[in-house]
């Protein structure tokens, strides 16, 4: 892999890793408290809050999670360990890297 190869992965990690981002702030509000007032909200409401809530926190872990992959693959760029398989060591693919930047093993190794 070349350099320009490398700056353009940076440039799409840091793209996904700002979207993530913006996702982050917009889900902040559904991973609130929901709050207990039968007087107000009726106990198949207070369900559905309960249930959204639950989905934007699983959300958010989603989020999370590609953050760590995504942060971990810009460790393996300065590192020199980008676009090699864990497992063979050989490349992996170029469009394999372009379809999710935080890939670690080439598709021979990954399907078994």
């Amino acid at each position: 892999m070349n350099a320009q190869d490398q700056e353009r992965f940076r440039a799409l990690i840091a793209a996904q890793l700002a979207a993530l981002e913006a996702e982050d702030a917009l889900g902040q509000g559904g991973q609130a408290v929901v709050t207990l007032d039968q007087q107000a909200v009726g106990r198949l409401s207070r369900m559905d809050a309960l249930q959204s809530q639950a989905m934007a926190r699983a959300g958010q872990a989603r989020r999370d999670a590609r953050k760590r992959a995504l942060q971990a693959a810009v460790g393996r760029l300065v590192d020199g360990d980008f676009g090699y398989c864990d497992d063979c060591g050989e490349e992996i693919a170029l469009k394999r890297l372009e379809f999710d930047p935080s890939v670690v093993r080439c598709i021979s190794c990954a399907s078994g």
